[in-house]
């Protein structure tokens, strides 16, 4: 658990910068150049990302079993999956509705999956793990917001073609996800019996 706590703590304590320290942040990359500041932001992430992948296996091969979820709670958590995909989709497709109405719809993404996956899983480790997930997500939505505020931020209406886009875009990726990746790379089938 030590693993993925160090892990969590590196890659979501980067990825927190702008939160807490938005004037550091601009200050450090001044310094020292956008160039280096992008290196050692990614460096880092990319740390904490392993640790986290590496700390979640350990903790998952000796679980701690806080809750059993009811088996509609897999099915609750497919379905809200499936909106943190659109709303993933929704962060790159142009001129989509959603992110116009939304303005952070990849923070929303994050948070709607870490929430998904909470309902879903009553192990410590994935407490943890979404648990720290979903706090982060808030957390950035409400410095995204005050930012966008502050600054005057307008985004640009979104178009019923961009929206559909964005909608199909999510389906497909979700679909692709819960019923191959989803096992390839995690070891659990969200449709089938493998366990994990």
């Amino acid at each position: 658990m030590s693993i993925l706590i160090l892990g969590l703590v590196i890659f979501l304590g980067v990825h927190s910068v702008r939160i807490f320290a938005d004037d550091w942040r601009t200050a450090q990359r001044q310094r020292i150049g956008a160039l280096a500041w992008k290196g050692a932001y990614s460096l880092l992430s990319l740390l904490g990302f392993g640790l986290v992948i590496w700390g979640f296996g350990i903790a998952r091969a000796d679980p701690v079993v806080l809750w059993v979820p009811p088996v509609f709670m897999r099915h609750l958590a497919s379905l809200l999956t499936l909106v943190s995909f659109i709303l993933l989709a929704a962060a790159y497709v142009p001129r989509n509705g959603i992110r116009a109405r939304l303005h952070h719809p990849m923070t929303l993404a994050v948070k709607v999956w870490a929430l998904a996956h909470l309902l879903a899983n009553g192990r410590l480790a994935s407490v943890v793990l979404f648990g720290a997930f979903l706090v982060w997500a808030m957390l950035l939505y409400r410095a995204a917001r005050q930012r966008d505020r502050k600054a005057g931020t307008v985004y640009p209406a979104g178009t019923l073609a961009g929206t559909a886009v964005t909608v199909v875009v999510g389906l497909v990726a979700w679909a692709g996800f819960a019923m191959w990746l989803h096992r390839v790379l995690i070891g659990v089938a969200p449709f089938g019996a493998v366990a994990g």
